[in-house]
């Protein structure tokens, strides 16, 4: 069974998810740790709970970024994974981070890539008068939530929305996209490359497959 390792930032909704469906046999594999940086992440309780290895790394206590991703990624490794997953990671990776996991880490970003890369997605959206929005899962390179699509959920933005309406709309379909797209990673079916995502042999669209 492959073995996934986890890193988050915050409340770990994603990372939950992610339980969840290897507890109910929806995902092939095991999620052998969960690393954050921040000590009080919720995400580490969500772990803990789950009987899984979890563990803080502070990065105040590291020179630079370079030095952090590489203690980080140095404790990564001793779970051997054949996966990482970044779920609500809010750190950006260093170039070496991202090269030693090529092809093997995937993230999920909060809009329907390439529009809106970075933060504050869902205010974006509705502030520019969006009538929908969504979610994507790709592969991580070095370029900011830049790397190849490989499925991407849509929901729609109504009148009058407030902002958390939005949210949840969007972690709803986030909580199902997620779990499959793993699956399909620990199943043998994606892989990355050409830089492009490629599912059962056949190259994605730049937008990856769309789940509607």
């Amino acid at each position: 069974m492959k073995k996934i390792v986890v890193l988050v930032s915050g409340q770990g909704s994603n990372l939950q998810a992610l339980i969840d469906a290897c507890q109910q046999g929806r995902i092939a594999a095991e999620i052998v740790a969960v690393f954050s940086n921040k000590a009080q992440a919720y995400g580490l309780q969500r772990a803990e709970a789950a009987g899984i290895a979890a563990h803080a790394l502070d990065a105040k206590a590291f020179a630079d970024r370079v030095a952090f991703d590489a203690a980080l990624a140095d404790a990564i490794d001793r779970y051997q994974p054949d996966l990482v997953v970044l779920a609500g990671y809010m750190r950006i990776l260093s170039p070496q981070f991202v090269q030693r996991y090529a092809g093997r880490m995937l993230n999920i970003h909060p809009s329907l890539l390439p529009k809106y890369p970075g933060l504050h997605t869902h205010r974006q959206a509705i502030d520019n008068g969006d009538s929908e929005h969504g979610t994507s899962v790709h592969f991580v390179t070095e370029q900011l939530d830049g790397g190849p699509v490989i499925l991407q959920a849509k929901v729609p933005i109504f009148p009058g929305d407030e902002e958390d309406e939005v949210v949840e709309r969007v972690q709803t379909q986030e909580h199902t996209i997620y779990p499959l797209v793993v699956n399909w990673f620990a199943e043998g079916r994606l892989a990355m490359r050409d830089n492009a995502a490629w599912l059962d042999g056949e190259r994605l669209p730049e937008q990856g497959h769309a789940a509607d």
